[in-house]
């Protein structure tokens, strides 16, 4: 007899249903995620952007960021960055104007300021500070796949980092790349 193996959870889906927060916390300096990369490429040859918010690549996050905003989720976004800043990082910031608009916070440190905090392995995504989302991605930042956790001890871990990293990092307005 086989045994059922359980769906993964949907983040989107999980992402939708959240009722206060939802924090992501990067921390790399290069994302390899394939749906970016002809944008990426084209940014690099041109120095322009997609920020058009209704596009197929932005139309819908904008639109599932809009709609928490409007139910009074707050969606804050900090990234841990070195610096000098790498070229995905000012490609990252060129395009955060989009993830303003529809709503969420943005926030940048520097990782010089980032030694002293208690950061977990990963990039994560906190939501309503019980389900953590941990993204893998590999040495070249190629997407991995996902794990998720309620565990309570590493809620609290992800929830600490992010405050601690969030009160000291400089709003997207005011970081310069």
């Amino acid at each position: 007899m086989t045994q059922s193996v359980p769906q993964p959870p949907n983040f989107i889906e999980q992402l939708q249903a959240v009722a206060r927060s939802a924090v992501h916390l990067e921390m790399r300096d290069a994302y390899g995620v394939a749906d970016e990369a002809t944008d990426f490429e084209r940014w690099q040859r041109t120095g322009e952007r997609d920020v058009d918010p209704s596009s197929p690549y932005w139309g819908p996050w904008v639109a599932i960021v809009s709609e928490l905003v409007n139910r009074g989720v707050a969606v804050r976004r900090a990234r841990i960055v070195s610096e000098p800043v790498t070229d995905y990082i000012r490609y990252e910031h060129a395009g955060t104007g989009v993830n303003l608009a529809a709503g969420e916070q943005v926030r940048w440190l520097p990782r010089r300021e980032a030694s002293d905090i208690a950061l977990p392995g990963n990039d994560f995504w906190l939501l309503d500070g019980r389900i953590v989302r941990f993204g893998h991605f590999s040495g070249d930042g190629e997407y991995l796949g996902e794990t998720f956790t309620e565990d309570p001890t590493v809620a609290q871990l992800c929830a600490s980092a992010f405050e601690t990293v969030w009160g000291r990092s400089v709003p997207h307005e005011k970081y310069a790349v």
